[in-house]
């Protein structure tokens, strides 16, 4: 009996090993693939992560662009003092062009708190170079450039990071299309860092709180002049101790023609703009009222702590913005209108895609060499011992866009402002304007108003493939009159002459190929 027991516990471990061994031998079963699967719960385009409950959507676009006449009206190279756009002479590039591809990475999950979402907007562009100077020509400003316009993540209401101004609204300066260079609104479409919060009353009216970075906008905070900063030089007062004042020479003199009136004399960040909007979003369209509020924070008078300091100012603005849709004129045809006014915050009028200070120049009928007209954009101004003069501006811009079928649409639009310096910062700068050009044949008033006018057209032969032919018309109002003598400037390649005090015009064509995917 103990053999047989014996016998079959050995059959039994044999038959379990050449099983285990054949078991072995078998490939190992590969876990499923997981796919990526389509979210519906955020709109077209998303989709989950694998392996995550967060949803991704990839979008942008690819895009071509040709300017014919007055390119930085469309942001090349955005100053015409520096980028030759208004010289008007052999240096002057009869076009531009860039090619751009925009990146835009959106993700969302749905959490117990709501719905986290983050947001990126990462631009890459290659832009057409400038000429500045002559006999040696310097290249200046082309090339390969990267710009992150939004990053930002959304919680609660909250929205923490860098995106568009809730000043803005949603058109930004693009009412019906056209330029960068539209006035009559503000414009924050390269992002402003900020800490905002936005509550929603229902039936599309909602509130935003936020307080934004100045010194995140696109081309920094605008200008806020020391007048005495003029100084060849650079010597120093034994007895002020401030810059000694040499507005009659060639550099300074220079620097006023080019709408540069002041050094600029920013102190560091010391409080946030505050920003507030209220918006009203239905079938109908679309109206907003925003404010905002701006710390204007000096440096010194001088060159050093003991020369003293202007007291900080807050400049202001008030913008409202009125969206009407689905007019008689056809189906989807709509009009976007803006009203803007500011004392202490020029940017949120003429916005941060405008050249803050330039000149442009054209034929004379007076018998001068030729004819100049230049300005300069600043939030305020200041001089020895004095305080901050704040600059007011007021403009207005709208837009209408008409569809003429599924595959063709045109856009009319047009904007228009004016700057104001109070009468103590004329006597600020006009005081170095005298003292570099006199007053025999000349008035000197750096008040102006600049306009702006244009059409397009956009054909969609196939969906999400645009072209585009956009003509612009701008204009320069500027309050200087008679003659002056100015000095050579190298950048320009202009000789030292008399020039004319005179409005300047400029015609830009716009040509381009979008591919929004």
């Amino acid at each position: 009996m103990k053999l047989v027991k014996s016998l079959l516990l050995g059959s039994a471990a044999g038959l379990i090993a050449v099983g285990g061994a054949q078991a072995a031998d078998l490939p190992v079963k590969a876990k499923a693939v997981e796919y990526v699967k389509i979210c519906s719960l955020y709109g077209a385009g998303f989709y989950y992560i694998p392996g995550t409950d967060t949803c991704i959507k990839l979008s942008g676009y690819a895009r071509a662009d040709a300017v014919l006449g007055g390119a930085n009206d469309y942001g090349f190279n955005n100053s015409q003092a520096t980028a030759n756009g208004g010289s008007n002479n052999r240096l002057t590039n009869y076009y531009y062009t860039r090619a751009r591809m925009d990146l835009n990475v959106d993700t969302r999950t749905a959490t117990e708190y709501g719905v986290v979402r983050t947001y990126a907007d990462m631009i890459f562009s290659y832009d057409t170079g400038n000429i500045t100077g002559s006999s040696p020509a310097t290249f200046a400003a082309g090339g390969a450039t990267l710009g992150l316009y939004h990053a930002f993540i959304q919680f609660a209401g909250f929205t923490m990071g860098r995106t568009v101004s809730i000043f803005d609204a949603p058109w930004q300066s693009y009412n019906a299309g056209g330029p960068d260079t539209v006035p009559g609104g503000s414009n924050h479409v390269t992002g402003v860092n900020q800490f905002a919060y936005t509550a929603d009353f229902g039936q599309g009216i909602t509130g935003s709180l936020a307080l934004e970075s100045p010194d995140t906008q696109s081309n920094g905070q605008g200008n806020l002049w020391n007048v005495n900063g003029f100084a060849a030089s650079g010597s120093v007062s034994a007895t002020t101790g401030l810059p000694t004042i040499t507005s009659a020479t060639a550099a300074a003199a220079a620097a006023l023609i080019q709408g540069q009136y002041g050094v600029n004399a920013w102190g560091g960040t010391r409080s946030p703009d505050i920003v507030g909007a209220l918006r009203v979003d239905q079938a109908w369209g679309l109206g907003q009222i925003s404010v905002a509020a701006h710390d204007l924070h000096p440096g010194y008078y001088g060159t050093t702590e003991p020369t003293g300091h202007p007291s900080d100012k807050w400049g202001w603005a008030v913008q409202g913005a009125l969206s009407i849709k689905n007019i008689p004129t056809g189906a989807g045809d709509s009009i976007n209108l803006n009203a803007v006014y500011t004392d202490g915050m020029s940017r949120e009028n003429f916005q941060v895609l405008f050249p803050q200070q330039f000149a442009m120049f054209s034929g004379s009928g007076v018998g001068a060499y030729q004819s100049i007209g230049f300005a300069g954009i600043a939030d305020g101004v200041f001089g020895a011992g004095g305080s901050i003069e704040t600059v007011k501006t007021w403009g207005v811009r709208g837009g209408y866009t008409h569809n003429w079928n599924p595959y063709w649409s045109s856009g009319l639009y047009g904007g228009y402002a004016q700057l104001s310096y109070t009468s103590n910062a004329k006597a600020l700068i006009c005081g170095n304007f005298t003292a570099a050009f006199g007053t025999a044949t000349a008035t000197c008033n750096p008040d102006f108003a600049f306009g702006v006018i244009g059409v397009n057209t956009n054909w969609t032969p196939v969906k999400n493939l645009a072209f585009t032919a956009d003509l612009s018309w701008t204009r320069l109002d500027q309050k200087y009159s008679g003659t002056i003598t100015a000095p050579a400037t190298a950048i320009w390649a202009k000789p030292g002459a008399v020039y004319e005090l005179k409005d300047q015009n400029s015609l830009t064509l716009l040509l381009r190929a979008n591919r929004t995917f």
